[in-house]
């Protein structure tokens, strides 16, 4: 049977699509146990599979298994699939082709007792002409999985260095994920079986392969380059002439072309002008439609090839002083966001492709406009990429290769070539793409775990990998590893960097700067415990403690360490609010968890603040993880079930496009910092407001302050007071001049753009009985409320008690006099409803105080 190559092309592309996603069987078997289908039982212990999936995620829907429940070792067995389905006469002239878009991982598939394809692959996806074995009327198609612990009992040589995270070394020598197979962080479902889409389609009347495609900015005007392979699937059928379309707007630019004797089409369209793609915190995300129309010989209307989408953008990396900084379309940009997880765990991929939509709006809320995927994950769907490139996100991109000693074995070296050949397909012209990296801590392990220097720089990713990239996508930087720089690869101060020395090595909140961080591609890695509902998710539900060994074993912990990922929220816990935490967890567990929410989302506040300053060398900062993978306090800023944690609200605030910040400068006095990455200047006017004992306003400072377009400014805040005051109380001659100072940046019409605080004294207030805080709601529409919140003392790290929330902001501070609306969305039942049920709290609150509705219940 013949291996037709892959595009990036959907399935949009081939005529008469019949998906097999209903109908399949599954059967677990001993390792070996039967070598073909001819060997398989004919009916006993067969599973009826409600769709086609991984089996962990068929067995969870048949609630034969669970994440809940006890682990089991997917890899322990052989798994078998089977489909029987029919197919009318007559078959399509022109052939069909299976597609097997992703088998994890090692698979063999048979079509009616034929062997049509063997894959070691999880990552490659299949087009295999099946026109000897197909037949009209019924058809089988069977695929099994053989055991991965099986194949890593086989002897291998040894690793040169060994990956910690990594429960058996030699999975080096496959091509699967990691996930699901890296005890203390991610969860025990490893991926066996269809991870990705089963269909059959008829031939296409022209064949596309091996696409190229690049979009180049010429001046105030653009050119898209296409290159590739054109074949006629009809014998005797000629290929005439090919005129490539690109249209936005109305608009549209053509140009034809002639196809060569061996199929070979390359075209160049010229637009006059184009308007740039930018990630969404500097401009608009501006995309074109690109389509071929092939005119073959013998059929009356143009075949239409869609491929979708592209931008007119430059990225380019620049080096200079041993940094590491993108440029897009020529400006600086601070890069910041995190490590992006699948959105389900057990499958991989989302079940819709509105899901990836949600959840980068999400991101784009957060004023995030970078997300990593790890060389730890998968590659994700084109659902993600076309939702990163319409809504401005740019992606830094790994190859699926992750702290182990992959071998040099020709074999290996030929499939990963396969692999990434495969890959740079789909990524064409994808602007959003911004960096491809070849893979996540190769270099740093090697350098941590003694590894001699000759090694830490192995060939296949900073020469075999790194030619197909930049063969494929000449306009994207390729980066050897995630790590990668300096004297050795983690070294903070000179090119990429997993940063963890504010987070996992303890370090004060000033190392941040001490450090001079010049990107982190991974840093702030907390153990986050999510919201109620969050909570309420986990085994055991809302009466589960932190103590318990439920709660433990999803508290991510490097494997093998006496500690785990509670233990360094813990630590800043103690830092920030001076208490003891463990015995605060023993008499308050509410307030323990309370404050670690909140002493998180403080630090991951003051570290991008200190990286945004205009005088900081950082250009860029990945938070581990933006969701977890599972119910529990995880390493995301987003539970598992997409609801934002606290640390993500704080962020939320310090990575919007324009945002203020203060900085504690020592016997300087405290520093004001302000951002402009848009394109138009701004004319703004900037307050400042000191508060003592809650509702004290003991001083006041106001400036009119004109902030440059693409611009990151700083000023010492006494610049704008008449008298001189230790704001900062650095010099300490009596007691803190004021507990809280609030800055609020305000447009010339007076709406606020950006607000930040600064504790002299500490974050630890007093706790209040009486707070004057009250909250009022007005429905807007069933399930959607405005919120309005208003407090006569100051009120610290206001957030929500109501279940099925989905507030637009929280963990929010509210000034004396200050009033505040949110946008309040419920999910799950709470859609319906009219009025909204629940309470807010505040850190410095002993209480809670109950929301009450608007007699207007309904505008």
């Amino acid at each position: 049977m013949q291996l037709l190559d892959t595009t990036r092309l959907s399935a949009g592309f081939w005529p008469d699509v019949r998906v097999l996603h209903q109908g399949w069987q599954l059967l677990g078997s001993e390792p070996g146990q039967f070598a073909s289908p001819d060997e398989l039982p004919a009916d006993a212990g067969w599973l009826s599979a409600p769709g086609l999936g991984p089996v962990a995620d068929v067995l969870q829907q048949l609630n034969l298994w669970s994440l809940d429940g006890a682990p089991r070792r997917f890899d322990a067995q052989d798994w078998w699939y089977r489909l029987s389905f029919d197919l009318e006469e007559p078959l399509d002239a022109l052939g069909h082709v299976l597609h097997l878009d992703g088998l994890a991982t090692l698979a063999d598939v048979w079509l009616n007792g034929t062997l049509i394809l063997s894959s070691s692959d999880m990552f490659m996806a299949h087009q295999c002409a099946v026109d000897e074995a197909l037949r009209a009327g019924r058809n089988e198609l069977v695929m099994v999985f053989r055991s991965l612990d099986a194949a890593l009992g086989k002897r291998r040589p040894r690793p040169r260095w060994r990956a910690p995270m990594i429960e058996n070394q030699q999975l080096r020598w496959f091509r699967t994920t990691v996930l699901g197979r890296t005890p203390g962080w991610s969860p025990p479902a490893a991926v066996v079986g269809p991870w990705r889409g089963v269909w059959l389609s008829a031939r296409p009347a022209v064949e596309l392969k091996a696409l190229q495609m690049q979009a180049q900015v010429s001046g105030p005007g653009g050119r898209l380059g296409l290159s590739c392979q054109l074949h006629a699937g009809r014998e005797g059928a000629a290929l005439e002439r090919v005129t490539a379309i690109v249209s936005r707007q109305g608009r549209q630019w053509q140009r034809d072309a002639a196809v060569s004797a061996d199929g070979l089409c390359q075209i160049e369209v010229e637009l006059d002008e184009v308007d740039l793609w930018w990630p969404h915190t500097h401009g608009e995300a501006a995309l074109y439609q690109v389509s071929l129309h092939v005119a073959c010989s013998g059929q009356a209307e143009p075949v239409v090839l869609s491929l979708g989408e592209t931008g007119f953008r430059t990225i380019e990396l620049d080096r200079s002083d041993d940094g590491f900084a993108l440029h897009v379309n020529g400006v600086p940009v601070f890069c910041r966001g995190a490590c992006w997880t699948p959105l389900d765990a057990v499958r991989l991929d989302a079940r819709h492709d509105a899901d990836y939509d949600q959840a980068i709006a999400q991101v784009r809320q957060a004023g995030m406009n970078m997300l990593r995927v790890g060389g730890t994950m998968s590659y994700e769907a084109d659902a993600f990429y076309n939702a990163c490139d319409r809504q401005g996100v740019l992606v830094w991109q790994e190859l699926m290769f992750a702290n182990m000693d992959y071998p040099d074995d020709p074999a290996f070296v030929a499939q990963a070539q396969e692999e990434v050949r495969q890959q740079c397909q789909r990524w064409q012209g994808r602007p959003a793409i911004a960096v491809l990296c070849g893979n996540s801590e190769v270099e740093q392990q090697a350098a941590m775990f003694g590894a001699t220097r000759d090694r830490w720089a192995p060939a296949l990713f900073h020469e075999v990998l790194a030619a197909i990239c930049q063969e494929c996508r000449p306009d994207v930087p390729y980066w050897p590893s995630s790590a990668h720089g300096g004297a050795f690869p983690h070294q903070g101060d000179v090119g990429t960097t997993s940063y963890y020395g504010v987070g996992a090595y303890m370090r004060s909140l000033d190392d941040a700067r001490r450090a001079q961080v010049r990107f982190a591609t991974e840093c702030l890695a907390f153990s986050n415990a999510p919201e109620s509902d969050g909570l309420a998710a986990m085994p055991g539900g809302l009466s589960l403690r932190m103590h318990h060994p439920a709660w433990k074993a999803r508290a991510p912990r490097d494997l093998g360490a006496g500690w785990d990922f509670e233990d360094v929220r813990d630590h800043y816990v103690a830092q920030l609010f001076d208490v003891d935490p463990a015995r605060l967890r023993y008499s308050d567990h509410d307030r323990y968890l309370a404050l670690g929410r909140v002493a998180v989302g403080e630090v991951m506040a003051a570290t991008f603040a200190e990286w945004r300053r205009a005088s900081s060398a950082c250009q860029g900062a990945m938070i581990w993880f933006l969701r977890d993978l599972w119910p529990g306090a995880g390493w995301g800023v987003v539970d598992s079930q997409g609801q934002a944690k606290a640390p993500y609200f704080y962020l939320k605030r310090t990575l919007q496009p324009i945002s203020i910040a203060m900085t504690d400068e020592g016997g300087n006095g405290l520093f004001m910092h302000a951002c402009n990455e848009t394109g138009r200047p701004l004319k703004t006017t900037l307050e400042v407001t000191a508060w003592r004992h809650g509702s004290t306003q003991v001083g006041q400072g106001t400036q009119v302050l004109e902030l440059p377009a693409r611009s990151a400014q700083s000023w010492p805040l006494m610049n704008w007071f008449e008298w001189f005051a230790d704001w900062s109380w650095s010099y300490r001659f009596g007691p803190v001049t004021a507990q809280v100072l609030v800055a609020v940046l305000r447009d010339e019409d007076g709406r606020d753009l950006a607000r930040t605080h600064s504790f002299p004294g500490g974050l630890n207030l007093p706790l209040e009985r009486d707070l004057g805080l009250s909250a009022s709601a007005r429905c807007v529409e069933p399930g959607v409320f405005d919120v309005s919140l208003s407090s006569t003392r100051f009120a610290q790290a206001v957030h929500w008690e109501v279940d099925g929330a989905r507030p637009d902001d929280a963990y929010f501070h509210l000034s004396p006099g200050e009033v505040r609306t949110v946008r309040v969305h419920l999910v799950g039942a709470g859609r319906q409803v009219s009025a909204l049920s629940g309470c807010v709290r505040a850190l410095n609150m002993d209480g809670v105080v109950s929301i009450r509705m608007e007699s207007d219940a309904l505008s």
